[in-house]
C-alpha cells in the first residue's frame, strides 16, 4: 500500500459515520497507480462491511492528475482487458453509502474518472476537469466514456473526450460537473462534512436503498422503487421516524 518513500499513498480517517479517504502522491500529483488502486479496493472493503459515507479528497493542491503514465507504457493487451483502474472506480461507484469528491486542482484522466464515479462533487477556484487520453495514444476506458454523457450531457461530454478540452472551475459547474464551488479545499471539505453530517441524520438504511435505485438502470424501475420500498415499509426506522414526526406535529 505504500511507494518508495514507504508513505501511504492513501490516507484514511475512519469515524463511527463517514470515512475521509486523501489521495496522497502530492509530488506525482497524486497520479493514480497499482498501489492507489490496491489501498482503494482495502477502503472499499471495510466501507462494504461497514457501510458510512465516503469523502475523498487529494493532497497538495490537486485531486489526481491522471493515472500513472509509467505503469500505463508498461501494460499490455491482457492488462488492459483485466480494466484494473475501471473495475476499481466502479467498486468506489457502488458503495452503500454515498460518495462525496471533494475536487481541488486538476482531476484529469483516471483522477476526473474516479471523480466521476462518486455520487456528489464539490469544486474549488483551481478546479479543473479533462480527459487528454487520446493525447497519449489510448482511451478513457475507466469509465468516462459512458458515465461523463450521463453527468453533462452527450455533447460536452463529446467535445471533452474527443478534443481533449479541459474544463476550468466556472466552465465544470456550469457543465453540473460539480454542484458547489468554493473558494478553496478548506472550504470545500467543510461543506462535505455538512453533506456528510446532514446524511447522518438520515435513515441509513433508506439511503442505501435509495442509493441502490438512483443507480439501477431506467429499465428496472419502477420495480425496484417498489421492492425497496416494501422492504423499508416494514422497518424499525420507518415506524420509528413517522411516528416521531407525528409526534412533533401534534404537539405543535
Amino acid at each position: 500500500m505504500n511507494d518508495s518513500t514507504d508513505k501511504p499513498v492513501l490516507v484514511v480517517e475512519e469515524h463511527d459515520d463517514r470515512v475521509i479517504a486523501t489521495l496522497n502522491r502530492p509530488e506525482k500529483r497524486n497520479a493514480i497507480d497499482q498501489q492507489t488502486i490496491d489501498a482503494l479496493h482495502d477502503l472499499c472493503e471495510r466501507l462494504e462491511q461497514h457501510p458510512r459515507t465516503l469523502i475523498l479528497t487529494g493532497a497538495g493542491g490537486t485531486f489526481a492528475a491522471g493515472a500513472d503514465i509509467a505503469q500505463l507504457r508498461d501494460r499490455g493487451a491482457a492488462e488492459a482487458l483485466e480494466g484494473i483502474n475501471t473495475r476499481a472506480f466502479m467498486r468506489v461507484r457502488e458503495l452503500p453509502m454515498p460518495v462525496i469528491a471533494v475536487v481541488d486542482g486538476y482531476a484529469l484522466g483516471g483522477g476526473a474518472e474516479l471523480a466521476y464515479a462518486a455520487d456528489i462533487r464539490i469544486g474549488t477556484t483551481t478546479t479543473k476537469f479533462g480527459n487528454p487520453e487520446t493525447g497519449l495514444g489510448i482511451i478513457a476506458a475507466a469509465g468516462a466514456t459512458w458515465r461523463l454523457r450521463e453527468i453533462v450531457g452527450e455533447a460536452i461530454a463529446a467535445e471533452m473526450l474527443l478534443t481533449g478540452r479541459i474544463l476550468n472551475a466556472h466552465q465544470s459547474f456550469a457543465a453540473r460537473l460539480v454542484t458547489h464551488l468554493d473558494d478553496d479545499r478548506d472550504e470545500a471539505m467543510a461543506r462535505a462534512h455538512k453533506m456528510a453530517d446532514s446524511i447522518a441524520k438520515l435513515g441509513a438504511q433508506a439511503t442505501q436503498a435509495t442509493k441502490r435505485a438512483h443507480l439501477a438502470p431506467r429499465s428496472a424501475h419502477p420495480q425496484i422503487d417498489l421492492e425497496e420500498q416494501s422492504v423499508l415499509f416494514e422497518s424499525d426506522d420507518k415506524r420509528e421516524r413517522m411516528g416521531a414526526f407525528l409526534d412533533r406535529r401534534a404537539k405543535r
